[in-house]
């Protein structure tokens, strides 16, 4: 399906077939078991497929990052943060990949963090300085669950302490090793 048409025989299964050994198969075929009966007008439509006129596609003003499984625009997309800096680079070689790939999902949770840190120090440069505190719902945490929020920090704070360890200690042997 590489058109912007939908056409009814797309959605038309063809293949058929006995179903009968799939438990719960055939569940919906009784109109007197469906939800909406006798509400709904039916006309089984439904069964040979949908059409309907696509409405007017939403003008593409800014950067949209686009699917390789769905190199169409879709019908409706956000414009309120376009890819931007180095999150922006990271989200446009994510969108190279296949949707199944690690190798996509895993730089656009990496893009987040990092388009989080941006936001931030673009808040600094406005003057504005984010109370971390409050937006990532730490209070709330604190107030509701406290011991998980202990655990959270005391978990950080040994990572950061493991870290900077390990890091120092191998500074110091980089040290020995040119005097």
């Amino acid at each position: 399906m590489k058109t912007e048409e939908t056409k009814p025989e797309e959605f038309t299964n063809k293949k058929g077939g006995d179903h009968s050994h799939i438990k719960g198969w055939g569940i919906d075929a009784d109109p007197k078991n469906d939800p909406t009966y006798p509400m709904k007008k039916r006309t089984d439509e439904e069964h040979e497929g949908y059409t309907w006129e696509r409405p007017q596609q939403q003008p593409e003003l800014i950067e949209v990052l686009r699917s390789v499984e769905r190199p169409n625009l879709t019908a409706v997309f956000g414009t309120s943060v376009p890819p931007s800096g180095l999150s922006g680079r990271i989200r446009r070689h994510a969108f190279k990949k296949s949707e199944s790939s690690l190798g996509r999902w895993m730089p656009l949770i990496m893009a987040d963090r990092i388009n989080e840190i941006e936001g931030i120090i673009d808040d600094l440069k406005k003057g504005h300085v984010p109370n971390l505190f409050a937006e990532k719902g730490w209070n709330a945490e604190l107030k509701y669950n406290k011991s998980n929020f202990l655990m959270k920090v005391g978990a950080a704070a040994l990572v950061t302490g493991l870290g900077l360890t390990l890091f120092l200690m191998k500074n110091g042997k980089d040290r020995k090793m040119l005097h």
